[in-house]
């Protein structure tokens, strides 16, 4: 299809994210298309989108089913408030999400609050989660727990419990204490899946329970997949161990899932992949497979349930955002998990783990390659740090 514009835009007016903007505009590297598995530069090139746009475009681009559903709901209804008002696809696509939410069947996480983005999701958790324990009457615990090297998005919630410096050292924050980070080089180099060191390391949380007092820690987050710091997998009983503790001192476990969910470790969710059940999830990216800007926090009814207490027309919870429930990503939503369904890729990721793990842990021996580490259809390669370069790699 040709271009309706040209494909050298004027750059200066752009202030991109997570962007050294002078370097990138001396040197663009601009995208015009998207087909597949496959980008197309403005010069012409195929691209492979080995990354899956930022690991949220699951399905592939430019899937006609999720096209034709947006453009049918942008002529029939493009935009409806959220706030004392409804509209049927939100609930429509609540009711899906729910019937394949995180957590065992009969204890699934199933009820559903709306945002635009990762980084809404997870502050959406936090707030939730310091409602909850006000609503059972524990409002001193106002204290959230991250951990090291952990990445929850850019909201000031997100940027307190998530644990890379750089995110964090020009801003405020709200009251957060770190876990360390599970990476161990020296004993769970080159591992397939979970390493075998590093369960004890989730007594960490024990720790900050005796330093601060349970009564002050309303929730504890962290990705079962550290993604954004460079894959790190939690060892084998890490999670087990977290979930046992959080349930003995009445803390919320919440997994931050924006980037594991939808099937990217060969399960729906990376709760069901390891076999542990937080108390709330967060999610975004592949919801929509990337097409529409949307987030979904996933809370159980344990949750969801305390709060729905006091007066019949009092709001329950005063947060939300405009854009909750848009009807467009409803749309790009439902039709996503249509083709995630009818295409097996809740499951895919399983499948093809093998020859994965097998092609990625090949570059073992290749030069200035210290670890690997896979887990389902994710790999992390770390590379020897170049001497007086920081920032930069040996290759």
């Amino acid at each position: 299809m040709p271009l309706d514009r040209p494909n050298t835009p004027k750059l200066d007016s752009f202030w991109m994210p997570f962007t050294a903007n002078r370097q990138f505009k001396a040197a663009p590297r601009l995208l015009v298309a998207a087909e597949g598995m496959h980008y197309t530069s403005a010069d012409g090139h195929k691209v492979l989108d080995g990354t899956a746009g930022l690991w949220c475009c699951n399905a592939g681009h430019a899937r006609k089913q999720i096209t034709d559903a947006v453009s049918r709901q942008l002529a029939t209804l493009d935009y409806a408030p959220s706030f004392n008002m409804g509209h049927p696809i939100a609930f429509d696509f609540a009711e899906r999400l729910a019937a394949i939410a995180p957590g065992p069947d009969g204890a699934r996480l199933d009820r559903i609050f709306y945002t635009g983005s990762g980084s809404e999701s997870v502050d959406t958790a936090l707030k939730i989660a310091i409602a909850y324990q006000r609503a059972i009457g524990q409002g001193t615990r106002t204290r959230v727990i991250g951990r090291e090297r952990g990445y929850h998005g850019v909201g000031f919630g997100g940027i307190s419990v998530g644990g890379l410096v750089n995110n964090r050292r020009v801003f405020p924050q709200i009251p957060a204490d770190h876990m360390r980070h599970t990476h161990d080089l020296a004993k769970n180099a080159f591992t397939v899946g979970q390493p075998a060191h590093g369960a004890e390391l989730a007594d960490d949380l024990q720790r900050l329970v005796d330093l601060h007092g349970a009564e002050t820690i309303a929730a504890v987050i962290v990705e079962p997949v550290a993604g954004s710091t460079g894959v790190l997998v939690p060892p084998k009983g890490y999670l087990e161990r977290l979930r046992e503790i959080a349930t003995k001192h009445g803390i919320l476990l919440i997994f931050d899932e924006v980037i594991t969910g939808f099937g990217r470790l060969g399960a729906p969710f990376a709760t069901n992949f390891f076999g542990v059940t937080p108390d709330i999830v967060t999610t975004a990216k592949g919801l929509t497979n990337g097409v529409v800007p949307m987030g979904a926090v996933f809370a159980s009814r344990k949750v969801h349930d305390a709060l729905m207490t006091g007066p019949e027309n009092a709001i329950e919870l005063f947060h939300g955002y405009t854009y909750s429930g848009h009807p467009i990503a409803c749309a790009a939503g439902l039709a996503a998990l249509d083709i995630y369904e009818s295409d097996g890729l809740f499951t895919r990721a399983a499948e093809l783990q093998g020859k994965w793990d097998a092609a990625i842990h090949s570059l073992k021996s290749a030069k200035n390659v210290v670890d690997i580490r896979t887990v389902g259809l994710i790999a992390g390669i770390e590379l020897l740090r170049a001497r007086r370069r920081p920032g930069r790699a040996r290759l």
